[in-house]
């Protein structure tokens, strides 16, 4: 689930690079939440493991 919402959030980011459009902070913060859930689930997998 957190895997998906951080590939959304990625491609959400990827489409506000490409329009350039003024929301550029908030698509900041998108790809910083998404990295940060990326990392959540990818270290929260290895502990379980």
């Amino acid at each position: 689930m957190l895997q998906t919402i951080a590939i959304v959030l990625l491609v959400l980011w990827l489409l506000g690079v490409v329009t350039g459009n003024i929301f550029g902070g908030f698509i900041y913060a998108l790809l910083v939440i998404g990295v940060v859930l990326f990392l959540v689930r990818f270290l929260g997998g290895r502990n379980t493991a």
